[in-house]
This record gives C-alpha cells, sequence and structure tokens, in this order.
C-alpha cells in the first residue's frame, strides 16, 4: 500500500477551491495519467461550492478527495514488509527469520493480521541467560511440535501437537538408582540409549524422555510409554548438544514484549512522531493500517531524506492559498494562470504560467499540443471553468484564447453554452438556508503585500435583490472575520454578474478610502456603514483577479 501512495501524484487547486480550481484538478489528472499512464489522483483543498457542485452532478461526478494538508505521512516512505509471525513459533525460527531478512525485530501478529507482540533480537539473547531455571521450557508451555523441529528429532510416542507444560527439564547422566531421587511427575529427561534409564524415567512418570544419538527405542519401552502417557522422542544430537538447543524450542510469546508497545498509524505525520522516535531506543516500530492491522515496520533510518507527498499545483502558485503542509511536499508541477507568487521548490518544476482567464483553458491547449482526444465529460468540465472563471467571457480576464477554447469546449460537450451558463450562475447564487462564513469563504483569497495582510472574498449572483440584502449582514461578518484573523484589511465583493458591476465591502484601516482613490470613486458611490466598515460601488470590475486585487496592492506599494 505504501509503495502505491509513493508512486500516486496528488493533483491540486487552492484553498476555498472554485470551478476552475476543481475541474482544471479533475481534467489536468486525466490528461497527465493518459499521457504517461501513471497513477494521478484530482484532490479538493476545501469545500465545494454550489456552483461547482452542479457541474458535478450535471456530469454525474463525485467530488475530489479532500486533502486539508500534505504533511508527509508514514505511509508516504518505505515501511519494510516484514512478515508477521505466529506466537507459537520458536526461538530458534525467529533468530532463523532475522538473519535471513536482515532485521533485528519480529512482530507476532494474530490469524487476523491484528499486532499482538514484538520480540527483538535482545529477548532472545536474554532467554538464553535463565541458565538456572530448569522449569522455563514448561512455564512457556512449549509445543512438542517446536522440540522435533529444534532437535531434528521424531515422535515416536505421543502427540506433536501437544504442550510440554508441566515440570522441569533434566539429564538422566546417573545410574537409575540415583536417578528416583530427582526425576519427578511430568518432567522432561534427556538420555541415552540405556533401556534401565529409559524404563525408570518413565516409571517415575515423567512427561517425556528424549532419547539421544539417533538410539532405537524398543518395543517394550514404546508400550510402556503409551500405557504411561509419557511422550517420546528421539533426536540424532548427543546430550550435550540436545540440553544446548532445546531452550530454543520455546515460543516468543514467553519472551516478546505485548504490552505498552510503540506503534505508529500509516496516517501519522512524520513531524509528530519523529520526536518519539528519537526518544526511544528501540530500532523498530510496527505500523498499523486504518483498520488497526499490522502492515510493516520502520526504523529511524527511514526518515532521513523522506520524501513527502509528490503533488502539482494547479490554478494557484502562493504558499497562503496552498493546502497546509506545502513545505514537506514534492511539487512536480505547476499550471496556473495568476501572478507568481511564493510558492518555493525543493528542485526545478515544470512551471506553466499564462495570462488567461482560466487554467481549463491552458489545459485545453495542452490537450491540442499532445494531439490527445478530449471526451464529453472532460470537455464539459473544462468548459464550465472558463465559463466560471471569465463569467461567460464577460470579465476582464477573458482573451479571445479563453473564448475560443470555451466554445470550442461546449460543442464537444454538446452544451447550449448561453442556457448551461445561466443555471450553473443561478446554482452558484442561491444563498438561501447558507450561513454568513459559507458565503463569505465561498471563494476567498488572501494575499501579501510587503508588511500587509489583506483578503479578498467574492460572490457573484444574477439576483441583484439578493445582494442588496447581503450588504449589512455581510458587512458586519466581514468586519468580525478581519478582526478575529487580524488582517489588516478586509473586502468582499457583492458581483452582479447582469450588470457587470461590483458593490465592494471594505473593513480596516484606511480601507474604504484606498480603494476610493485606487478606482477614482466619487464621493456618492462609497456608503460608510459603520466605523472602519464601508461599501464603496465600483462599476465595470468584476474580476478579483485582474481589477480589483492589482489596484489594491499597487495602492499599497
Amino acid at each position: 500500500m505504501a509503495v502505491e501512495e509513493l508512486k500516486k501524484t496528488l493533483v491540486l487547486g487552492h484553498r476555498n477551491p472554485d470551478t476552475d480550481s476543481i475541474c482544471s484538478a479533475i481534467c489536468y489528472a486525466g490528461f497527465k495519467h493518459q499521457l504517461t499512464g501513471e497513477n494521478y489522483e484530482p484532490c479538493r483543498a476545501g469545500n465545494v461550492n454550489p456552483e461547482t457542485q452542479y457541474v458535478l452532478d450535471y456530469f454525474k461526478l463525485k467530488a475530489p478527495r479532500l486533502v486539508e494538508n500534505v504533511k508527509t505521512q508514514v505511509k508516504d516512505i518505505e515501511i519494510r514488509k516484514t512478515k508477521g509471525v505466529s506466537r507459537g513459533i520458536s526461538l530458534k525460527n525467529a533468530w532463523g527469520l532475522m538473519q535471513e531478512n536482515n532485521v533485528v525485530t519480529l512482530p507476532c501478529v494474530t490469524e487476523e493480521g491484528l499486532l499482538e507482540g514484538v520480540i527483538t533480537i535482545g529477548d532472545i539473547t536474554k532467554s538464553y541467560m535463565n541458565l538456572y531455571d530448569s522449569s522455563i521450557i514448561s512455564k512457556a508451555c512449549t509445543k512438542y511440535a517446536n522440540i522435533l523441529d529444534t532437535l531434528e528429532g521424531s515422535m515416536v510416542v505421543g502427540d506433536s501437537e501437544a504442550y510440554f507444560d508441566r515440570g522441569k527439564v533434566l539429564i538422566a547422566a546417573a545410574n537409575p538408582d540415583l536417578m528416583e531421587n530427582y526425576i519427578e511427575k511430568h518432567d522432561l529427561v534427556i538420555l541415552g540409549n540405556r533401556y534401565e534409564s529409559q524404563l525408570c524415567a518413565i516409571e517415575m512418570e515423567a512427561g517425556c524422555i528424549i532419547v539421544c544419538e539417533g538410539a532405537g527405542v524398543s518395543l517394550t519401552i514404546r508400550k510402556l510409554a503409551q500405557e504411561r502417557g509419557c511422550a517420546v522422542i528421539t533426536t540424532p544430537y548427543d546430550t550435550y548438544t540436545t540440553a544446548r538447543l532445546i531452550n530454543q524450542s520455546m515460543p516468543i510469546s514467553y519472551f516478546m514484549t505485548k504490552e505498552n508497545i510503540i506503534e505508529f498509524s500509516e496516517e501519522d505525520y512524520l513531524d509528530d512522531i519523529r520526536e518519539i522516535m528519537a526518544s526511544k531506543r528501540h530500532r523498530d516500530f510496527p505500523i498499523l493500517d486504518s483498520d488497526g492491522k499490522y502492515i510493516g515496520m520502520i526504523s529511524r533510518r527511514n526518515l532521513l531524506g523522506a520524501k513527502g507527498k509528490s503533488i502539482i499545483l494547479v490554478d494557484h502558485n502562493e504558499k497562503s492559498q496552498a493546502v497546509e503542509g506545502m513545505e514537506s511536499a514534492d511539487i512536480r508541477e505547476i499550471i496556473d494562470h495568476h501572478r507568481l507568487g511564493t510558492v518555493e521548490t525543493m528542485s526545478p518544476v515544470f512551471f506553466r504560467n499564462q495570462p488567461l482567464g482560466c487554467t481549463a483553458t491552458i489545459i485545453y491547449q495542452m490537450y491540442q499540443e499532445n494531439h490527445m482526444e478530449i471526451d464529453k465529460t472532460t470537455a464539459g468540465l473544462l468548459c464550465s471553468a472558463i465559463i466560471s472563471d471569465t463569467l461567460l467571457f464577460r470579465s476582464p480576464t477573458c482573451t479571445p484564447i479563453d473564448k475560443a477554447a470555451g466554445l470550442a469546449l461546449a460543442q464537444i460537450a454538446g452544451l447550449d453554452i448561453e442556457k448551461y451558463a445561466i443555471d450553473m450562475f443561478a446554482a452558484g447564487s442561491n444563498l438561501k438556508g447558507k450561513s454568513d462564513g459559507d458565503i463569505f469563504y465561498q471563494d476567498f483569497k488572501r494575499f501579501t503585500v510587503g508588511n500587509s495582510v489583506f483578503g479578498i472574498g467574492q460572490i457573484t449572483s444574477l439576483n441583484a435583490v439578493e445582494l442588496k440584502d447581503l450588504r449589512t449582514r455581510m458587512s458586519a461578518y466581514t468586519e468580525k472575520e478581519r478582526e478575529q484573523h487580524e488582517i489588516d484589511m478586509m473586502f468582499f465583493m457583492l458581483t452582479n454578474i447582469l450588470t457587470e458591476s461590483t458593490d465592494l465591502i471594505c473593513t480596516g484601516q484606511g480601507a474604504e478610502q484606498l480603494v476610493a482613490n485606487a478606482f477614482h470613486v466619487k464621493d456618492e458611490d462609497v456608503e460608510n456603514v459603520s466605523g472602519q466598515t464601508g461599501i464603496v460601488k465600483l462599476p465595470g470590475v468584476v474580476s478579483r483577479k485582474k481589477q480589483l486585487a492589482p489596484q489594491i496592492m499597487m495602492a499599497l506599494q
């Protein structure tokens, strides 16, 4: 899963996305996939506004996935796919897996994939230090199958699936008379091929005897062991080697860490886990998916030089308008039609910025330049973006190239462009039931000029009465937002598409006068609402990007 995520490139518009931002992200992701065959995913950095939702519904599309930040997550880095093991495997097998996979930690997981514990090389080493506890193998509840595997033995009598869970381990080195003094019920006795010793151990009710050096076991001993419930194992190893190896048959469950395991989710951000990892002595840390199931392991080494998410920016190139966490992202491309902003990249990127009315127009050009066919849905989305950004070719940002592209795309999509535009704008300007915040941030952008910070929101409508009703309501909200976010000046455009004019709410010290001077507005077209808030009538002004923002920037400079 993590590898797939690494190969995926996210295509993102700006915060508070408009129709161009959403549609261009969808279409450019499709264009890049068609061109390269690689994995590109369109995303959005904010909520879909009603106008854009109308477009998506019209073409029967779901909104792109919401991505509120692009900070590097665990799933963005290489997760080592160390396979989970069962809690019942022997220390010997665990050690072998560690050597084979060149790891120092093994995760213990259930059949359902849930993490039960972890065992490290250090845990295995400590197990060999229990030299004086002859009962440790039974305390560990060791399966006979593990003993057989460790000793390369054969089960002569008994069930290999049974457990040695009572008694101690001892070596029958003395004669039978002495053996009777230290063999107890349920013990596991390691011995040689002496018939008398085997018989004695069984009669003393040993739980298991291990016959070394590959010696045969007589029928009499087998029969007696069967009757007394004593397991019989043979091994090719000598007594000394058997005694050394048998501790390696214990299950890892007895030694592994089961509580207070430091684990991370694949959704965790590296910034959040880096300090935790640095403060612990562990070499490896388990990673779980969103369902709590084990995926793999990471170590501190994985964090060195970790590459962030691969992203492509469309319809913006300013850090203040970009999704959170841009600093850690790997920006691959920028496709935009706005002024050059402050986005910094770690390496050279493909940057296409043209003075056009819409990003979608640039994407249309790229389809043409690569002689790629545009399907109806893509054409409809690109056309919708152009209609929105150019106010159906009425905006001063609109160029002949935008208009030609919009008309050509409408023809491919089979749209009656005039009727479709009216319906689209009507859907976007339907403000019934919306909160002040919904209206204000439906299309909002923040700008920085030197030490000054200002924001501009905009609502466009065909309904003059609706816009008039918003004047008082949005004036109060604009002032409240300016104070809450400590922004120098805040502006809100109430734009009438039909009359091609804007009533501009201005709030902040000198904001009203700054706009009035910049646009040479007459006194009768300036209305003071209260304190630092006023409304300025701007006939012929409909574009934030080309008309309002540049004039405010020039005035501030």
